[in-house]
């Protein structure tokens, strides 16, 4: 079973950029579907990004599409979220997410495995 840790989260100003780290232990991190999704406060998880298993495909929300970017390397057993122009309404704690599946998923109900998650708050 795979285990899942974030990192790289902070404080950050507006138009800043921070780069989050998800690294997954067990043999089988390329089996998984990866997704990043946040939760603000008094809102529900929602999803950020998504990548599939071979790094080939991706999917973003609209809200960041062309800010964030998502990655993967599996022989480093990692996934990363590099987050550019940064804007408050990013602030949110962010989750990483596997999903043993073949094409990658928008909804958090899908994934099976979660991070403790790493809080990223952007200040006007």
């Amino acid at each position: 079973q795979v285990q899942l840790v974030e990192s790289g989260g902070g404080l950050v100003q507006a138009g800043g950029s921070l780069r989050l780290s998800c690294s997954a232990s067990g043999r089988t991190f390329s089996s998984y579907v990866m997704g990043w999704f946040r939760q603000a406060p008094g809102k529900e998880r929602e999803f950020v990004a998504a990548i599939n298993r071979s790094g080939g495909s991706t999917y973003y929300a609209d809200s960041v599409k062309g800010r964030f970017t998502i990655s993967r390397n599996n022989a480093k057993n990692t996934v990363y979220l590099q987050m550019n122009s940064l804007k408050p309404e990013d602030t949110a704690v962010y989750y990483c997410a596997a999903e043993r599946a073949v094409a990658a998923d928008r909804n958090p109900a899908a994934y099976d495995l979660w991070g403790q998650g790493t809080q990223v708050t952007v200040s006007s």
